[in-house]
């Protein structure tokens, strides 16, 4: 089975900045779309980036500007660098491979990582 190991998460102040990794050892990235999804309770899980097989990337227009996700196809390792943060950030954050079709809006994605939680305060 696929695992998906997620780290970097936690507890922040509003305007700072956190990185979130991402990784596999069954996936090769440069072979499929990546992404990144959060949920905030009470609230359906939305896509944050997407990461296509040959790096290009699409963002949610909340983040824009303000979140980077990128990966090390070397490593099978996926990063979302997130700066700016703002409370409406906090939420867990999922790491998601095989996403199809490759956008943020997409629902299908063949495996999800366990989460880890990101908590924006002023």
């Amino acid at each position: 089975q696929v695992q998906l190991v997620e780290s970097g998460g936690g507890s922040v102040q509003t305007g700072g900045s956190l990185r979130l990794s991402c990784a596999a050892s069954e996936y090769s990235y440069s072979s499929y779309c990546m992404g990144w999804f959060r949920q905030a309770p009470g609230k359906e899980r939305e896509g944050v980036a997407v990461i296509d097989s040959d790096g290009s990337p699409i963002y949610a227009d909340s983040v824009k500007g303000r979140f980077t996700i990128s990966k090390d196809n070397a490593k099978n390792t996926l990063y979302l660098q997130m700066n700016s943060l703002k409370s409406e950030d906090t939420a867990m954050y999922y790491c998601a491979a095989d996403v199809v079709p490759c956008t943020v809006a997409s629902r299908m994605v063949s495996d999800w990582g366990q989460g880890t939680q990101v908590t924006v305060s002023s």
